[in-house]
C-alpha cells in the first residue's frame, strides 16, 4: 500500500537513471536499443550508485514519436522486445535492488490505436466519445475551417480533418497522436486497466506520467488569445493546462489505482510555473503524486510562444528559477525532483557549462556537484555521467530525427518559401534547444558507433565519441564518470542535508552560485564558478571549520575559484 504521509517515504533518497531505449544499448545488432541491451547494462547502472530504472515509452508503437504515440499499452514495440523480455528485465533490476519505473502516456494514444480505429469508424461507434470530436467551422466564404485557432505543440493546427466521419478530431500533439477524452469514464478505466494494472501487476515500481497537466481541456473550445500575429494558429494552453477538472482525474487515478501499491509517481508539469498549482499534484495530502518534473528551470533560453526562439540568458535567471523550485516544499508536505537533463533537452554541459574541450570535464563535474546537493529526488539523464554533448554545429536538419524540430523547420521553410535567412535562423533554434541532443546513442567506447550498436544506428552517434566515452572514463580516476560516483556516494552520506536541507543563496551575482543548505544542526556550503574565468572567494570567518567535503579541480587556491570550479564544504556554525 501507498503510505501518503509527509515522512521519509523509500523514493525521496533515491537516484533515477532515465534511459532512452532506443540510443541505449542495441543487443542484437539492428541499430536500435533493445531490452536485452538494459538488461545487459544493469551491473553498470547499480555502480554508478542510481537504484531506480525509468525507461521512456516502450510500448508498441508505429514511433511517429518515438514512442510517445502508443498504439497498445499491453504490448512492446518489436525492436525493443517483448513483454517477456520486460518481465525478464523487472526481475533483473529487483534481483540487483534496483527499482524500475515506466512511462505512463495517457494525453493521447496513436491513431493506430484499436480505441481510435473504433472510434473514427463512425459517429454512432461506442468509442467515438473516447477522443475529441467536433464539427467544422466555415468562413466567410464558405471555406471549411478547424473547430478554433488552437496551435499543436508540434506545428499547425491542433486538429485534423477526418474524411470519412467528416469532424475534426483534436491533437494537441502530433496529427498521428489524437487526444483521449478524460470527460468518458469508460475510457478512464481502460486507461486505468491497460496502461497501468497491467504493468503494476507485473512489478513495475512506478511511473513517470507524461503531460499530466493536459488531460482536461475547457469543454466550450474557445479561440486562444492571439499572440502570434503571423500564424493562424495559437498557444492556447490558457485553455488547457492546469483545470480545475484536471485535478479531479489525477485524484481518481490515484483512488482508483495508484494508492493500492507501494510505487513512486512523478508527473511532468511542463510549463506550470505557478508554485501553488505544483503543490496542488504533490502534495501528499492531497493525494494526487509523489513528485513533479518543473520546467521552469530547464526552459530557461526557450522561446516563450515559440521554443525554437531561443533567447540568451543570464545565470541571475537561471539562480532566481533554481531557487524558487529548491524552497517551494519548505514548511508543506510536498516534494520535487532535482534535474537538468532528459529526453527533451539539450544537453545540460552544452548549456550551462562549457562543451569547450579545455572546460568541459571541470564544468560538468561543477554541473554535477550542483544537482547532487539540490533538494528532491534526484534524475540523471544517460550520458549525462560522462559529460556528453550537444550534437555537432555542423550538422544539417537531415541528420535530425525528432517530428518536433522537423516539423518546425519544415513550417518555417514551407512559410517563407525556403528564404536563406529565415532557414538559417530556424536552424540556429533547433541547434539551441531541440531534443534530439539527448538522443544520439550512447557513447560506450571509442570502437565504432560508439559501441553502441553492430550495425547501423537509428540515429548518427556524436562526432566526439572517441574522446567521450564509458570505456574510457571507467579507467580514469579522475573522469567525469568517476566524479559522478564519488558524488552520489558523498549525497548518500548526507541524504538529509542534501536531498532534504532548506535552502538561501549567499550571493546574487552573475558569475557565481553560493548558497547554504541546512537541515537541524547540519550545514553544507556550496560554491560554484559558472564562467571561464577566475573570481574571488573566501570563506567568512565564522566557517573556519569548514571541511571540504568535494572539489573538481586537483589543488584548490585560498581567495579564489579558478574556472568552473565547485567546492561543497561541511561547516560549523
Amino acid at each position: 500500500m501507498h503510505s501518503w504521509n509527509s515522512g521519509r517515504n523509500w523514493w525521496k533518497d533515491e537516484v533515477v537513471y532515465q534511459i532512452w531505449p532506443a540510443s541505449f544499448k542495441d543487443s542484437n545488432g539492428d541499430g536500435w536499443g533493445d531490452i536485452g541491451g538494459v538488461i545487459d547494462s544493469l551491473d553498470y547502472i547499480k555502480d554508478l550508485g542510481t537504484n531506480i530504472v525509468w525507461l521512456s515509452p516502450i510500448f508498441d508503437s508505429p514511433q511517429e514519436d518515438m514512442g510517445y504515440d502508443i498504439s497498445n499499452y499491453e504490448d512492446i514495440y518489436r525492436p525493443f522486445g517483448t513483454v517477456s523480455d520486460v518481465e525478464t528485465l523487472i526481475e533483473a533490476c529487483h534481483k540487483r535492488d534496483i527499482r524500475i519505473i515506466l512511462d505512463l502516456v495517457v494525453n493521447h494514444t496513436s491513431d493506430q490505436h484499436q480505441w481510435f480505429k473504433e472510434s473514427r469508424s463512425s459517429r454512432d461507434n461506442p468509442k467515438r466519445d473516447w477522443y475529441i470530436w467536433r464539427q467544422a467551422r466555415y468562413n466567410e466564404n464558405g471555406n471549411r475551417m478547424p473547430p478554433n485557432n488552437w496551435r499543436s505543440n508540434f506545428s499547425g493546427s491542433a486538429w485534423q480533418w477526418d474524411e470519412p466521419t467528416q469532424e475534426y478530431y483534436l491533437h494537441l500533439f502530433a496529427k498521428s497522436q489524437p487526444d483521449l477524452n478524460w470527460e468518458n469514464p469508460a475510457m478512464r478505466q481502460a486507461v486505468y486497466d491497460s496502461a497501468m494494472k497491467f504493468w503494476l501487476d507485473k512489478g513495475v515500481d512506478g511511473f513517470r506520467i507524461d503531460t499530466i497537466t493536459i488531460y482536461s481541456k475547457d469543454p466550450s473550445f474557445p479561440d486562444a488569445p492571439v499572440l502570434d500575429n503571423s500564424s493562424p494558429w495559437q498557444l492556447a494552453s490558457c485553455h488547457y493546462r492546469n483545470k480545475p477538472r484536471n485535478f479531479d482525474h489525477i485524484s481518481e487515478m490515484n483512488e482508483k489505482v495508484l494508492s493500492k501499491y507501494d510505487i513512486m509517481t512523478v508527473g511532468e508539469y511542463g510549463p506550470t510555473y505557478d508554485t501553488s498549482l505544483a503543490l496542488k499534484y504533490c502534495s501528499a495530502s492531497e493525494k494526487r503524486i509523489d513528485m513533479g518534473f518543473q520546467f521552469e528551470t530547464v526552459y530557461i533560453g526557450f522561446g516563450k510562444i515559440d521554443k525554437f526562439q531561443y533567447e540568451p540568458f543570464t545565470l541571475g535567471e537561471f539562480k532566481r528559477r533554481h531557487a524558487k523550485w529548491q524552497t517551494f516544499i519548505e514548511g508543506n508536505d510536498g516534494w520535487t525532483s532535482a534535474f537538468l537533463e532528459n529526453h527533451d533537452l539539450p544537453r545540460s554541459v552544452s548549456r550551462f557549462g562549457s562543451d569547450k574541450p579545455e572546460f568541459w570535464a571541470v564544468s560538468a563535474k561543477m554541473l554535477a556537484m550542483m544537482l547532487v546537493t539540490t533538494t528532491g529526488t534526484l534524475f540523471i539523464y544517460q550520458g549525462q555521467e560522462i559529460g556528453m554533448t550537444n550534437i555537432p554545429k555542423e550538422w544539417t536538419i537531415e541528420e535530425y530525427q525528432d517530428v518536433e524540430a522537423k516539423n518546425y523547420y519544415a513550417a518555417v521553410k514551407d512559410a517563407t518559401r525556403g528564404h536563406e535567412s529565415a532557414l538559417k535562423r530556424a536552424m540556429d533554434g533547433v541547434r539551441h534547444v531541440g531534443r534530439d541532443h539527448a538522443r544520439t546513442p550512447m557513447q560506450w567506447s571509442d570502437a565504432a558507433n560508439a559501441g553502441f550498436s553492430t550495425g547501423k544506428p537509428w540515429m548518427r552517434v556524436n562526432d566526439n565519441y572517441r574522446d567521450i566515452n564509458v570505456r574510457n572514463q571507467l579507467a580514469d580516476k579522475k573522469s567525469v564518470l568517476s566524479f559522478w560516483k564519488a558524488l552520489i556516494r558523498l549525497r548518500r552520506q548526507y541524504i538529509d542535508i542534501f536531498a532534504h536541507g532548506s535552502f538561501s543563496y549567499l550571493d546574487e551575482g552573475e558569475s557565481v552560485m553560493t548558497y547554504v543548505k541546512k537541515f537541524n544542526s547540519q550545514r553544507v556550503l556550496v560554491a560554484l564558478n559558472f564562467t571561464s574565468d577566475e573570481h574571488i572567494f573566501s570563506l567568512r570567518k565564522e566557517w573556519s571549520s569548514a571541511n571540504l567535503l568535494a572539489c573538481n579541480i586537483d589543488h584548490p587556491e585560498d581567495q579564489k575559484l579558478s574556472p568552473w570550479e565547485g567546492r561543497i564544504y561541511s561547516i560549523q556554525i
